[in-house]
């Protein structure tokens, strides 16, 4: 197979993405990251831009050891030296010079003739190539230059040294097949281009960056310039996911592979998120949260029968652990027993029937169904629980010049008692006064709250869970009000933890109740 070249633009053009700029520390970490995943080259930023970018692209220079360092320069000498002075020390360094192709440019942005474009990227690359022998050339916005021009300007940047020529679209702007044409095109009316790499560039302003970019393969390019997560300057860049998983995937059909670590894009993905700010959003191919959730009930039995019916990659394969099935109101009998299956339960045919009309009805009014929100079930409609304790009255007083304090009444083995506490909060105010009538020292290990319906008058739905001598149990309450839902949900686990204590082969190991 042929084995394509990676040259990753996070750092440089991917921190064009608005809100995106990243520190020297930031930048380092995550070029080390990229290596790890095994890009061939990482263009570290543009060094002339600012003292703080040059700073950035020469900490890098000095740490990354396997993987190329690259750094961006106009078409000038200044730009060329501030290049080079980043990435001198580095163990693989090359610089990529660019100027602008397309007649839109040339006369509205650098006011040149095609005969002086020429020749200020001739001396462009001799002059970078008198420093080093790596030096890339890129078209600025080739896509949409004339294309006897760009084999032109092409021919004689190769025969002044440029060992890689790349064919940007710059704006986003080709069709498939059209740069695919393009690229053949240059490829076969460039006399000399047998020496130098080609390389596509594609930005995402269609949504056609990928696409893309498989068309300049198809069409005999070798290199690809991509981001992770797709990021950059206005729609994006091509995402170095979906190009490097297109190829390990459709291996059989393109015939082309790379070096990429394929078990580090997950983890680097979400580093990259970390460090920009930027969110991945859900539906993103192969990174995103729901890239291998299944939620139909028709996918999730049929992926539960044989993965490939509705996964044409293994999650492992990008360094997730495994798919996922989302529980909600599309989903079937068999993804739902699975679910019970992995949290401890096995239920007989009627409790099953029982339980999921009950998952069913809650499916219709909640997206997501929780693992505490099954186990909450179960406890309601299959281990039903006595109540030993019962909330008849609630009290809160709170606010920015008032202690917190609850006065609660409770009904305790049919006797009523009560009285009142403090806490660091309304909601623990409550807790501690409830644990002081009860007489208990359970451990509240997890408090969610959850609003039913939308909009302020919502009301609030409350899990807590409660850990005791080994013992889990699970409580939940429900109220317009809060706190009164907080205390239903305590009373709750409460009473669970009480039946556990007298019924300890109910305790399902650590889970409990």
């Amino acid at each position: 197979m042929d084995r394509i070249i990676v040259f990753d633009t996070t750092l440089r053009d991917g921190e064009q993405s608005p809100g995106a700029s990243m520190n020297a520390a930031e930048k380092l970490r995550l070029a080390v990251k990229l290596e790890k995943l095994g890009v061939d080259a990482i263009e570290a930023g543009f060094p002339a831009a600012s003292p703080g970018d040059f700073e950035a692209v020469k900490m890098v220079a000095s740490k990354i050891q396997k993987s190329e360092v690259v750094a961006l320069a106009r078409a000038s000498k200044e730009d060329i030296d501030s290049a080079w002075g980043a990435i001198r020390e580095a163990a693989h360094p090359r610089i990529h010079t660019f100027i602008a192709t397309s007649d839109i440019h040339l006369e509205h942005k650098l006011k040149m003739t095609r005969d002086e474009v020429v020749k200020a990227a001739v001396e462009a690359v001799r002059y970078a190539k008198s420093l080093t022998d790596n030096v890339e050339f890129s078209a600025e916005d080739g896509s949409r230059s004339d294309r006897d021009f760009l084999c032109r300007i092409f021919e004689a940047v190769i025969e002044a040294g440029a060992t890689t020529v790349n064919l940007p679209d710059t704006v986003g702007y080709a069709m498939p097949d059209e740069f695919g044409e393009l690229v053949d095109y240059i490829r076969t009316h460039t006399p000399n281009l047998d020496k130098a790499v080609v390389s596509v560039h594609c930005h995402n302003d269609l949504g056609l960056a990928t696409a893309n970019t498989f068309a300049g393969l198809r069409a005999g390019a070798r290199q690809v310039e991509v981001t992770i997560n797709g990021i950059g300057e206005r729609a994006g860049n091509t995402s170095l996911e979906e190009v490097v998983m297109g190829l390990y995937t459709r291996r059989d059909h393109l015939g082309l592979t790379s070096n990429i670590d394929t078990r580090e894009i997950y983890p680097t993905s979400r580093l990259v998120s970390m460090v920009t700010g930027i969110v991945v959003q859900p539906n993103k191919a192969v990174v995103g949260a729901n890239a291998f959730a299944h939620e139909a009930g028709i996918h999730q039995d049929g992926v539960l029968k044989h993965r490939m019916t509705y996964e044409i990659m293994e999650p492992e394969t990008v360094g997730l652990a495994s798919n996922r099935l989302v529980l909600g109101k599309h989903s079937g009998r068999h993804a739902f027993k699975k679910k019970l299956a992995e949290l401890g339960y096995e239920l007989e045919e009627a409790d099953l029937n029982r339980v999921f009309e009950r998952f069913k009805e809650l499916a219709d009014k909640r997206k997501e169904i929780l693992d505490e929100d099954i186990e909450v079930l179960i406890a309601e409609e299959v281990l039903r629980v006595p109540d030993k304790y019962k909330l008849d009255y609630l009290n809160v007083v709170s606010g920015t010049m008032a202690v917190p304090t609850a006065t609660v009444k409770l009904e305790i083995d049919g006797r009523i008692t009560q009285g009142a506490g403090f806490g660091v909060g309304p909601i623990d105010a409550t807790f501690n006064t409830i644990a002081k009538l009860t007489e208990t020292r359970s451990k509240l290990v997890r408090f969610t709250i959850n609003a039913i319906s939308g909009g302020t008058d919502a009301q609030g739905e409350v899990t807590v869970r409660l850990q005791e001598n080994g013992l889990v149990a699970l409580g939940k309450g429900a109220d317009p009000d809060i706190f009164t839902a907080s205390a239903k949900a305590y009373v709750n686990g409460l009473n669970r933890l009480e039946y556990l204590k007298k019924n300890p082969s109910l305790a399902l190991g650590e889970r409990g109740l």
